[in-house]
């Protein structure tokens, strides 16, 4: 089932996401209906949070060379920790709550995180590039974050300046 997903400014946006404690039915409904608003959206990636829902899950599905998903490609993440990171790159990142916006951010270039399946199960995964700023990015949203945020003073009074524009267009 499709998810109405949060759009900046809401408020929810800003909420720190809880731990997971239930591996249950409910949690596995949770996954399968943010997958599907995540491919309905286009998305390469999905909060908990951004659906609504204040718990600490994400999900990352990225792209093939050609722009497709798969199912087998999918990562679920439940209660995930940064245990290590490292360098420096710069991606230009869009958000399902921040539509049609890009800009670029710095984030680690390499990180190795810990997190839990829909069943419960410990894993652990080392990686960069373009991964590596996903769970960053999704796992910034958990903190009540938006990759606004990162943006320089100059680069963020002119994001506000043009998405009150836009607001008031679509009104």
């Amino acid at each position: 089932m499709r998810l109405p997903i949060l759009v900046y400014p809401d408020r929810r946006l800003k909420e720190q996401s809880l731990p997971v404690t239930d591996f249950d039915a409910s949690l596995h409904k949770l996954l399968d209906d943010m997958n599907d608003t995540m491919m309905a959206s286009s998305g390469i990636g999905l909060a908990a949070i951004q659906v609504g829902i204040p718990l600490r899950v994400l999900l990352i599905n990225l792209p093939d060379e050609e722009g497709n998903q798969f199912p087998e490609n999918l990562i679920e993440v439940i209660n995930p920790v940064i245990l290590e990171k490292r360098g420096s790159t710069t991606y230009t990142e869009g958000c399902l709550s921040v539509p049609e916006y890009y800009d670029d951010v710095e984030r680690a270039e390499w990180i190795r995180v810990e997190f839990f399946t829909r069943h419960g199960e410990r894993r652990e995964i080392e990686t960069d590039g373009l991964l590596a700023v996903a769970f960053q990015h999704e796992m910034d949203h958990l903190d009540g974050h938006l990759f606004i945020e990162k943006l320089s003073f100059l680069k963020r009074k002119k994001f506000e300046k043009e998405w009150k524009k836009k607001l008031k267009e679509k009104k």
